[in-house]
């Protein structure tokens, strides 16, 4: 299981992004819980939603970036959505967030399985819940849930790694990466990191015995040259720059490349390519992690990296990224396949096809089927479901005055 917190935002887009997966038959709201009165209501809107949340984050004026967004992804199909949603409700309660107002939207378009969790970083009360250390908390919650025990999966990660076919000590590195972890060589032993803990150590031994039987597999290479090859005339290789979570667990974002071949050859074929260079710089060369056939391939076996890289005409797609050497990478977590960036739709949808914000979907257990208990609360954010109007726009010279200094000295 994955956990992410993506991007920060002063505004609710994550409301419109998940609104926009819906209308395109993407997703599915799957929870509502802590709105009160307003899941009384019918004929919702995706700018509702915005609107009392934007209402009670109003309380903190100390509160730049409101918005909490996150997504919880499993393996492939390993978990079902109700099962998804139920994982999502307990994280929430977890991370101190369970009377909070929220939204699960399942999504449906990648091969990962996985939800979004819109809501608040603000409470009743006007102050901002505790985010020290949060993506560390994030998975310990997480593995809590699932029960996991984090010093087993290290141990478990690092015999799979081994029964892989490698050449050299940094592809093995390479594996455990890509597993999350942080190696620091220690004496005999490889350290492993991850959550900010140490979580377990390999031999080094274990390590050169595996690269001492390493045998070059000739006509997978051929094979893998022919699918790139295929692929690369229909997707392109040209990079872009992204940013992921610091092995570890470790906050902060890590620079990396991607490319639209890239993420297909992975999502068919499980080829994960790993591109090295430094940031803002075409990279001087790239591996592949083959985990179909358990095997690391120096990236030159294949094709020199100006051939895998080079723009190919005759592309079927348009490329929506932006080169690398033109863009710095973004201060952003990556999401799966085709979500690095979150669309907010330019126009707000009519109610003729937003009728899954009001569709019979579960109701978090704080909250029952009378909802009075809400309503004191909701009149107290005044929150006004016919759109959000800025009343200063309205009164113009009559409305209150700023606290600025008076420019008129007359």
């Amino acid at each position: 299981m994955i956990v992410k917190i993506l991007r920060k935002s002063e505004t609710f887009n994550g409301v419109g992004y998940n609104s926009d997966k819906m209308e395109k038959d993407k997703g599915e709201l799957m929870l509502v819980s802590g709105f009160g009165a307003l899941q009384g209501l019918d004929n919702l809107r995706p700018s509702d939603y915005i609107n009392y949340l934007e209402a009670l984050s109003s309380r903190s004026s100390k509160t730049k970036y409101p918005q909490l967004h996150v997504s919880i992804s499993c393996k492939g199909q390993s978990h079902t959505k109700q099962q998804l949603t139920g994982i999502a409700s307990e994280w929430m309660k977890g991370m101190g967030y369970g009377m909070q107002p929220y939204i699960v939207v399942f999504h449906s378009d990648t091969a990962n399985a996985h939800v979004h969790i819109v809501s608040t970083r603000v409470d009743r009360s006007g102050k901002k819940i505790n985010d020290s250390f949060e993506k560390l908390k994030a998975y310990q919650v997480l593995n809590r849930i699932m029960a996991q025990d984090p010093a087993e999966q290290c141990t478990k990660d690092a015999r799979e790694a081994l029964a892989y076919n490698f050449s050299t000590r940094p592809q093995f590195a390479m594996l455990m990466e890509a597993r999350g972890y942080k190696l620091e060589l220690k004496g005999a032993n490889y350290q492993l990191y991850k959550f900010g803990h140490i979580l377990g150590k390999v031999a080094l031994g274990e390590v050169d015995s595996r690269i001492a039987v390493y045998e070059k597999n000739r006509a997978r290479t051929i094979q893998l040259r022919a699918i790139v090859e295929r692929y690369r005339a229909l997707h392109s290789g040209e990079l872009f720059p992204v940013s992921k979570p610091l092995p570890g667990g470790a906050a902060g974002p890590a620079f990396a490349y991607s490319s639209k071949l890239a993420e297909v050859l992975q999502q068919k074929f499980g080829l994960q390519l790993l591109y090295h260079g430094t940031p803002g710089k075409p990279p001087y060369g790239f591996s592949i992690l083959d985990h179909k056939e358990k095997m690391v391939l120096k990236g030159k076996e294949l094709m020199d990296i100006k051939e895998l890289i080079a723009p190919v005409t005759g592309h079927t797609e348009p490329i929506a990224q932006n080169p690398v050497a033109i863009k710095a990478a973004p201060d952003e977590d990556i999401l799966e396949v085709g979500e690095a960036n979150l669309p907010v739709p330019q126009s707000e949808p009519e109610a003729s096809k937003v009728s899954a914000w009001t569709a019979d979907v579960a109701k978090d257990q704080n909250e029952q089927s009378g909802a009075t208990p809400f309503l004191s609360a909701l009149e107290d954010l005044r929150l006004d479901l016919s759109g959000d109007v800025d009343d200063e726009q309205i009164l113009g010279p009559t409305r209150r005055r700023k606290r600025k200094a008076r420019t008129n000295t007359r």
